[in-house]
């Protein structure tokens, strides 16, 4: 690969290899479980409002509110993962698939089986 000098660089989502940032669902969230999440953020210019990267975690289920300007799309590598609107409908994204969770959504997070994801966030 040639770069030039001018140009920035291409960001490569291979595999991490050391650790990730490791933490958890704040306490006054958790619904399931104490699920230890592990995330590498890949990409975050100076410029802020933009962040990508792979994450992944253990089985469990928080709520989660996401500001009205901020959106995150997603895609599962491995794992199976169910987002709960507040209405109570969810949605099951699997390995192979992708989604948005959009801006003022509120709802409840849930790792069906321990899940891999390329995010990214922007916004908010």
């Amino acid at each position: 690969m040639t770069q030039h000098a001018d140009q920035p660089g291409i960001v490569r989502f291979d595999a991490p290899v050391g650790g990730g940032t490791i933490d958890h669902p704040r306490p006054d969230r958790l619904e399931q479980g104490n699920p230890r999440r592990e995330t590498w953020t890949l990409y975050e210019p100076a410029a802020g409002g933009l962040s990508a990267g792979i994450w992944a975690c253990e089985v469990g289920r928080w709520r989660i509110v996401f500001p009205p300007g901020k959106h995150e799309y997603f895609f599962v590598l491995e794992g199976h993962v169910r987002l709960h609107d507040a209405a109570g409908g969810w949605t099951d994204v699997r390995a192979g698939e992708g989604a948005v969770i959009p801006g003022g959504f509120t709802g409840a997070f849930e790792v069906i089986e321990p899940v891999r994801k390329h995010f990214v966030l922007v916004g908010g």
